[in-house]
């Protein structure tokens, strides 16, 4: 089986093509194919991959790689196909979070302002990828990565429909972890989640009919000990009644995230463009890329949402949302074992609503509960959000779907109502300044607005 990589010179792209080496049914990935604008960083990702496989128990059965910036032969054909764009590169992110900053406002790629823009900026190349990969790899099934991954996947639904999924690996790990902490098997526990991707809530785990999460809650040092209580704290946790997606911190303690990331000599994204310069620049002299990248990955990890933790914290390297069998890389594994060996699983992931959560429309992109296999994707039954959780979603929904009418129809209103009504904005002046700021400093958004959409404010 064919499959491709959108931003196959990525830097988490090794991981994906490690669980590619580790599994062994059939049938199983022979070919990858990347695709990348830039060749240069394509040859360097070929080299670490290259080694992975000579490390790998059985190098002769590694899948074959090929790299091109051709985008349709990367496309044809294909049984697969893993989407991890970043559109706008890394200059792209740390403009979306200092634009925001300057104006007090929340400065991170997915949630709040930064979202929007990087929405605004990606949905239109998304659009137009999906439509070539409707031309010439109709059977494919489309794994994004890409983020916003919900807004993202629900605008590739527009053109694939079901065919597209998307994937956070954050929920699944968090009910490993929990199964864990309480000594038992993760394959026997239910995770009854429901939210966005980044908006979500754990709401009850499952073991054997038992609703075993007010034992957690009760936990002192189990609750102490996971990554959401480090982040949200476990009075907190006990009050909310569930554990939210960590991501909501940017949401339940955005007053204290803000200063928390100012504070910060560098943002997230600035750091990665010095991390990610250096990696790039000796990869290619490194006497094993393979152990070089291992290095790297864990030490950027290490830092993954360090503004909402203590000081002391001391991460686990499988809270990293890109190890493990419950990372990216393992989830997009069970989903194609899934749907071309029929070996079903269930996992968490951002399809089409279909009726699933009462209040969301039907074709709106949630995440949620989904037993995939050979005969499609079945949503599994959720317990209804509550009020405030509902509430979010649709609020956050709404300005999802502004941002895409928006970045197609390249409609500035459209655009202002995006960051005027999300409930880290909530100002229309200040919505205009983001607006601004973004078409300012970063062209791909400038771009998307300035085609065909109108030039008045709302």
């Amino acid at each position: 089986m064919k499959l491709t990589v959108l931003g196959g010179g990525g830097f988490r792209v090794p991981d994906v093509y490690r669980a590619l080496l580790a599994d062994s049914g059939s049938p199983r990935i022979t070919e990858v194919w990347l695709y990348d604008v830039t060749a240069d960083r394509l040859d360097a990702v070929r080299a670490i991959l290259a080694a992975a496989a000579r490390r790998s128990p059985h190098p002769e059965a590694a899948p074959v790689v090929h790299a091109t910036t051709d985008l349709d032969a990367a496309l044809e054909d294909a049984d697969f196909i893993f989407s991890a764009i970043r559109v706008g590169g890394l200059a792209g992110r740390v403009a979306d979070e200092r634009v925001a900053l300057a104006l007090g406002l929340l400065g991170q790629e997915t949630v709040g302002p930064g979202g929007i823009s990087y929405g605004l900026r990606t949905v239109p190349v998304m659009t137009a990828i999906a439509e070539r990969v409707a031309a010439v790899a109709p059977r494919a099934v489309m794994i994004n990565f890409t983020n916003p991954a919900g807004m993202i996947t629900e605008a590739l639904q527009r053109v694939l429909g079901d065919r597209a999924v998307g994937i956070c690996d954050t929920p699944s790990g968090l009910g490993r972890r929990l199964a864990a902490g309480l000594g038992i098997d993760p394959r026997e526990v239910v995770l009854d989640y429901a939210g966005l991707n980044h908006l979500g809530w754990l709401r009850r785990v499952l073991h054997r009919g038992e609703d075993v999460l007010p034992r957690v809650l009760a936990d002192d040092e189990l609750l102490g000990s996971l990554e959401e209580g480090a982040v949200f704290g476990v009075d907190a946790l006990r009050m909310l009644g569930a554990i939210p997606n960590e991501y909501l911190y940017y949401y339940y303690c955005n007053r204290d995230a803000v200063p928390a990331i100012l504070e910060r000599p560098r943002t997230r994204g600035e750091q990665l463009v010095v991390d990610q310069a250096d990696f790039f620049s000796r990869v290619a002299s490194a006497e094993d890329p393979w152990r070089f990248w291992q290095d790297t990955s864990a030490a950027r990890s290490a830092t993954y949402m360090a503004e909402a933790k203590p000081d002391d914290h001391v991460a686990d390297a499988e809270d990293s949302p890109f190890q493990g069998d419950d990372g990216y890389a393992g989830v997009a594994l069970s989903v194609m074992r899934a749907v071309s060996r029929d070996e079903p699983a269930t996992l968490i992931l951002n399809v089409r609503n279909g009726g699933a959560v009462t209040g969301m429309p039907d074709d709106a992109v949630v995440e949620v509960p989904v037993r995939v296999s050979a005969s499609g994707m079945e949503r599994q039954a959720v317990t209804q959000p509550d009020l405030h959780q509902l509430g979010l979603m649709q609020q956050l929904k709404a300005c999802e779907r502004y941002t895409i009418d928006a970045a197609l129809s390249g409609s500035r209103a459209l655009a202002e109502k995006a960051f005027a009504l999300h409930p880290l904005v909530q100002s229309l002046p200040r919505a205009r300044q983001l607006l601004d700021g973004y078409t300012r400093e970063i062209p791909a958004v400038a771009a998307a607005l300035s085609a065909t959409g109108d030039a008045h404010s709302c």
